[in-house]
């Protein structure tokens, strides 16, 4: 986590504070940090998850998430193998991918990509119609039940503007989760997802996804089922 904040803090000069859900694309294009300079991402490192779950509480504290909903969550696995019988952690979020199919199903443009990447709804413009939801491969999306609106995660956008971590990053107990610029040859995002080698969830729905595996057991890249679900391998992965 310490390693990301230093990174992360090296592409702070081109960011200005700025709001983070638009009521126009005019005004979204001149979001902090949305000048398209950064292409903010994160890799994942599930090798060194542990299930604590800080992620998931930081994040419903941060952005007042309802009960019983998440933006963020990792996932726990039951994993049975011959005689043995093991856990297996996969943190999800939003993918704030490159080819995002919830924007196009939108019916009133509540959901757009600002030029940083980072996908966000403007939720004066959504209607609750919940094509987004449907549209999501990941399972990352929901309907607010506090303001009928759609949700999910935004990388914290409006910490990300003012120069914070999200706040995931910010409480990871064991350093799993990395933010970084992309863009930025010298961020640790953008070497480890050089010199690893880096999966995805679900590659086949050509999303182009810019949260990134490491160490992600290829068995799983489909596995976008919510907390508690119980998997039983046939084979071995890679």
């Amino acid at each position: 986590m310490i390693e990301s904040r230093r990174n992360f803090l090296r592409a702070l000069p081109a960011i200005t504070v700025g709001a983070v859900l638009a009521p126009s694309p005019a005004i979204a294009s001149a979001a902090g940090a949305a000048d398209g300079k950064q292409r903010w991402a994160m890799v994942v490192d599930v090798r060194k998850c542990i299930g604590c779950q800080a992620c998931t509480v930081s994040c419903i504290m941060e952005n007042a998430v309802p009960e019983n909903s998440f933006r963020t969550v990792t996932s726990t696995y039951e994993v049975h193998e011959g005689q043995h019988t093991g856990t297996y952690m996969l943190p999800r979020l939003c993918n704030h991918c490159d080819n995002p199919p919830c924007i196009p199903v939108c019916p009133v443009g509540a959901t757009f990509q600002r030029k940083d990447g980072i996908v966000v709804v403007d939720g004066d413009r959504c209607v609750g119609c919940g094509y987004c939801v449907q549209a999501c491969p990941y399972d990352a999306r929901f309907i607010n039940h506090d303001t009928g609106k759609a949700d999910k995660c935004t990388f914290c956008a409006h910490r990300v503007d003012a120069g914070l971590l999200p706040a995931c990053v910010e409480t990871c107990v064991g350093g799993a989760r990395i933010f970084g610029d992309l863009n930025d040859p010298n961020s640790t995002v953008r070497q480890l997802v050089d010199q690893n080698k880096i999966k995805v969830l679900k590659p086949e729905m050509g999303t182009q996804p810019h949260v990134f595996y490491l160490g992600l057991d290829q068995r799983f890249q489909g596995q976008v089922e919510g907390e508690g679900t119980l998997w039983q391998p046939s084979g071995h992965g890679a």
